[in-house]
């Protein structure tokens, strides 16, 4: 090709030769720590956040106080009714504040295993003793244990333990009755021979020896005792 055609031909395609431009640079990739520094830049504001909200967790985390001292406490597993005899599946141990915890408080399962329960609990409550009736058949602090036979032998069955009972005194020729204890709590009684029971299981249907215990109020036991004596009692169950 002739030195002019050669000249031309490469003209063309070089569109800058014609345009009388020098040639472009040649195209080289950015050095890799200018472009970290680049985008380093252009996130400063979310790396910033970032890092202010690891310095704030860890503030709150060092000027968090401790968690208190705590110690095991027998509760309730799941909901008891009254008259239970507590088995290792009826209890539990779970952690409470020291502070909180009263100083009677059970710390140790076998302390309440085969104790019953002298009033219904709910799951996590813990067994205090003035919560069970033991053999010496306790009520709950504040009150004293009466023994009990109503006019109705059937009635003893019909009671349960748990149950809460106002106590009325009616005269033999059929005066009005006379309310001697409110809000009597029906306790467990330990042992109930099966001749005390009838075949329907209402507790002395005919025999009239079998008792009620009742945790009455110290002012009431009195009135109570009286009553039963020269009265028919009678009980009516109350919320």
């Amino acid at each position: 090709m002739p030195p002019d055609e050669a000249r031309l031909a490469s003209a063309v395609m070089q569109p800058h030769v014609l345009a009388g431009r020098p040639p472009p640079l040649p195209h080289r990739r950015r050095p890799i720590p200018l472009a970290v520094r680049a985008t380093l830049w252009r996130t400063r504001f979310a790396v910033a956040a970032v890092f202010l909200g690891i310095a704030a967790a860890c503030t709150v985390q060092a000027l968090r106080p401790a968690d208190p001292p705590t110690t095991p406490v027998v509760v309730a597993s799941r909901p008891l009714a009254a008259g239970t005899p507590l088995t290792s599946t009826d209890v539990r141990l779970a952690r409470f504040p020291v502070g909180v915890v009263p100083d009677d408080a059970p710390t140790d399962l076998d302390a309440v295993l085969d104790a019953a329960t002298a009033v219904p609990l709910t799951a996590g409550t813990p067994v205090l003793p003035g919560l069970l009736a033991d053999d010496d058949v306790r009520g709950p602090p504040g009150t004293v244990v009466a023994t009990v036979r109503f006019a109705d032998p059937a009635v003893a069955g019909l009671l349960s333990p748990g149950m809460r009972v106002d106590v009325l005194a009616a005269t033999a020729e059929g005066g009005p009755g006379g309310v001697v204890a409110t809000r009597a709590l029906v306790l467990p009684v330990a042992q109930r021979t099966a001749s005390a029971q009838s075949p329907l299981g209402l507790g002395g249907s005919g025999d009239d020896s079998v008792p009620v215990l009742l945790a009455v109020s110290p002012d009431e036991a009195p009135a109570l005792a009286g009553a039963a004596a020269s009265a028919l009692l009678s009980a009516v169950v109350v919320p």
